[in-house]
């Protein structure tokens, strides 16, 4: 099953930078959860937790198309370099506040004010469409290469931080998550040969495109706008999945195992993700995006089963590994869409809407299902991401009609995408 993406590292440079984006994933998978483990340990409130979580989600998903914008006017390594050493400033702080007691308000603003977040899988992929620009199978099979990584990440990410919060201190998951992604980030900056070019040097070889162009948002194409909804209540099921799992766990006596549950999800995904890229794609995107939302809707009534029938956790894993294996398709096909709607001038940017779509999810999944934790069954909160994903579905189906049609040839030279009616 591996072997077709053999041939994408054949290119070089491929190995580094992709090493260097899984190291620097990893941190952000371990985040969340340490993050909630921390908090809760320390401050005694899952409500809390999901909130300030909430908080930093939304101001990332903010800033991240903004730094997007500039990744793709400066250049990936011009921005990543000074935004990630900016942001352990507020890491540090929260830290501090949590440590010493300070009022709940300064936990909300240290987290806030670490929005200046690279989308390092969306700079990832972004190598991958500029140097798969003229092979569409092999991009598919990079998107589903990348969509398995970030899964690898999330199945590693939350038993390291949940190792790390309840063996050695609360405060090592944030510390350790800190540490490596900083690394990861900066070696990643570091590739530069396999770096696309920025917007002003693809305007130079592209006479057709014109002065104003890179000024416009990508979002005044209707796919794009369809895909963010439809992420954002994707983003809702991740995170309501995490924060319910966690509670769930708590209240059987097994906090412990709330980071293995988690990582069934994300190893249903990659299983998911790693056998998608290697069938051929049929049929547009469009249609193969509606069908991964449709089964990731279905999938996952089984945790909602699980928690509601009160099934212990060995039980409610498997349906956890089930539910996962809906969510890769979706988003593999998802960004494929965006690479063939959008000018690579765009790209980063695009996706980093796309991403924050998700993360505006993340943190409504995690207030909903934090307060619901405090007030409800531990199982009742599964109600959430089944029912985020049953809005999904019916996103993706109010606007199929912009999701319709395959590449378009001009997509990488043409000044602005058409916003017609077509897509």
């Amino acid at each position: 099953m591996l072997a077709p993406y053999r041939r994408l590292f054949s290119r070089p440079g491929t190995v580094a930078f992709t090493l260097a984006g899984l190291l620097a994933r990893l941190s952000m998978s371990m985040t969340g959860v340490s993050l909630v483990v921390l908090i809760a340990e320390r401050r005694g409130s899952y409500a809390l937790a999901g909130t300030v979580a909430a908080a930093g989600l939304v101001a990332v998903a903010i800033g991240m198309p903004l730094i997007g914008r500039l990744v793709d006017r400066f250049g990936q390594a011009r921005v990543t370099v000074p935004a990630v050493l900016y942001n352990l400033v507020p890491l540090c702080g929260l830290l501090l506040c949590v440590r010493l007691g300070a009022p709940d308000w300064t936990l909300y603003l240290c987290w806030a004010a670490g929005s200046a977040v690279p989308n390092l899988g969306g700079m990832a992929r972004a190598r991958w469409a500029h140097l798969l620009r003229d092979a569409p199978d092999d991009r598919h099979l990079a998107n589903s290469l990348e969509q398995s990584l970030d899964e690898l990440c999330f199945m590693a990410g939350p038993v390291l931080g949940m190792v790390l919060c309840t063996t050695v201190a609360p405060e090592a998951g944030m510390l350790a998550a800190g540490g490596v992604g900083a690394v990861g980030a900066l070696l990643f900056a570091a590739q530069r040969r396999t770096e696309p070019p920025t917007a002003d040097r693809t305007d130079a070889t592209s006479p057709s495109i014109g002065s104003g162009a890179a000024d416009r948002s990508p979002l005044r194409v209707p796919a794009l706008r369809v895909l963010a909804l439809t992420f954002l209540s994707t983003g809702m099921v991740f995170g309501a999945l995490d924060l319910t799992t966690v509670a769930y766990a708590d209240a059987l006596g097994n906090r412990p195992v709330a980071g293995g549950l988690l990582a069934l999800v994300a190893a249903g995904s990659c299983v998911a993700g790693l056998v998608f890229g290697t069938l051929r794609p049929t049929g547009p995107a469009g249609t193969r995006f509606l069908r991964g939302v449709a089964a990731m809707a279905g999938l996952l009534l089984l945790p909602l089963a699980a928690g509601l029938g009160g099934a212990g956790l060995a039980l409610l894993g498997v349906a956890l590994f089930a539910a996962g294996t809906g969510t890769a398709p979706t988003m593999v096909t998802g960004m494929t869409l965006i690479q063939e709607l959008l000018p690579q001038r765009q790209l980063n940017e695009a996706m980093a809407i796309a991403v924050s779509g998700i993360m505006i999810g993340i943190s409504t999944g995690s207030a909903l299902a934090g307060a619901l934790a405090e007030h409800a069954g531990p199982g009742a909160g599964y109600w959430i991401p089944a029912g985020a994903a049953a809005l999904a579905l019916l996103i993706a189906l109010a606007g199929r009609r912009h999701l319709g049609t395959g590449p378009r040839p001009s997509a990488r030279t043409s000044p602005e995408p058409t916003v017609g009616a077509t897509r």
